[in-house]
């Protein structure tokens, strides 16, 4: 956390041992004092510094006490500073009048009673802390105003998503329903059913992505832990993605070292991971693009490197890839899948106690997401174990 920031409050007297015994007198915990000798040191520092309270000597040469505070009252930005008078002179009505007509919210008389002086001073230094806070505490409701109103509208075009990709395959599983019930034709019957097969992935596809929704909402992604082989979930990972990708004809390259890399992880879980990010690059990749995997050993971790030539991610949008539910606008293209790839793949890797980035990501030029897990360099061990959120 930030130190607190002090509250600031103004001296104003052309003899400078009377700024230090107020000043001494003032001084406690969270107050700075800004000190002036005259009426126009006094303002260049009110140009910079708002403060909770300002002290000022009525008698100064040039510009007097009086002058000050009708300049303060005059302006926008100083209107409102309380001003407490101190005065070696005669305090009679008449000048009274004229400092409270100028401002003053009182007058103190020369020698100053210390316990006076700082009962009068904290009074505005609380009521300066309290509207702070409050102006504080209204910007943070404002803050999460917006992100509900984001969160609400992001849950809308979800919840318009989910109709859109499961009507799809509703509607194109009915047809086939209807087509299978007037064929006479083997050959056709079987291809209805391929084609049937693939919707019914696709939904499958659908409900299990909900259903990681939920569980990254209650915490309850579970982990089946084991001592494996980078290699074998990556292999895994490729051709659950290679469909994807050769959909779109993108030129897809992997780069694996030679020599065995172990993870204490869930190996169906890495996978999900890796495929994630290769979905996630082969859908935001105009066709005829290049996605590259690479692995690489960097100390105790691993690196695993995915990046594209994609669209790529406006900068306003990085800082939240990972929520659920964000979606870089692609254009005129729909958007495919529901927009939770990123945020699951981000609570996996937390969960293997590792880290993803976005690398880099350049608008029109493709974007990379690098993952870094702990290695296991303890020897083979059996039995696993599972771990939650």
């Amino acid at each position: 956390m930030s130190p607190p920031v002090p509250v600031k409050f103004l001296l104003v007297d052309d003899l400078d041992e009377n700024l230090l015994a107020l000043e001494a007198l003032l001084r406690r915990d969270g107050l700075e004092c800004l000190k002036a000798r005259s009426g126009d040191e006094a303002l260049e520092l009110l140009l910079v510094h708002d403060v909770a309270l300002a002290l000022l000597d009525v008698q100064m040469p040039g510009m007097d006490g009086f002058e000050l505070a009708e300049f303060l009252r005059a302006n926008e930005r100083t209107r409102h500073v309380p001003i407490i008078f101190l005065t070696a002179g005669s305090a009679d009505a008449q000048r009274r009048f004229r400092g409270y007509e100028a401002g003053a919210v009182d007058f103190l008389q020369k020698p100053i009673d210390a316990a006076i002086l700082r009962s009068k001073s904290n009074v505005f230094f609380d009521l300066y802390e309290q509207r702070r806070q409050i102006v504080a505490q209204r910007d943070e409701l404002e803050r999460m105003t917006r992100s509900l109103q984001l969160a609400d509208r992001r849950k809308n075009a979800f919840l318009g998503m989910v109709g859109h990709e499961l009507r799809n395959p509703i509607m194109a599983l009915g047809a086939g329903l209807h087509l299978l019930a007037r064929s006479r034709s083997v050959e056709a019957s079987e291809q209805i059913r391929s084609q049937m097969d693939r919707q019914i992935g696709h939904m499958t596809r659908l409900i299990e992505d909900l259903l990681d929704v939920a569980r990254i909402d209650q915490g309850k992604i579970v982990l089946r832990v084991d001592r494996m082989q980078l290699a074998d979930a990556v292999t895994l990972a490729v051709e659950i993605s290679r469909p994807q990708i050769e959909a779109r004809g993108h030129r897809f390259t992997i780069d694996m070292p030679e020599a065995p890399i172990w993870l204490r992880a869930d190996q169906a879980r890495i996978a999900q991971v890796v495929s994630n990010l290769l979905a996630n690059a082969a859908k935001y990749t105009p066709p005829g693009g290049t996605i590259a995997l690479a692995v690489r050993r960097e100390g105790t971790r691993v690196a695993i490197e995915v990046a594209d030539t994609g669209v790529g991610i406006p900068p306003e949008m990085q800082a939240q890839v990972f929520e659920l539910f964000a979606q870089v606008d692609r254009g005129e293209e729909q958007p495919e899948g529901l927009g939770i790839g990123l945020a699951l793949v981000r609570q996996l890797v937390v969960l293997h106690g590792g880290v993803i980035e976005l690398a880099s990501s350049v608008v029109g030029a493709g974007s990379t997401f690098v993952v870094l897990l702990p290695c296991d360099d303890t020897g083979p061990a059996g039995g696993s174990r599972s771990a939650s959120a």
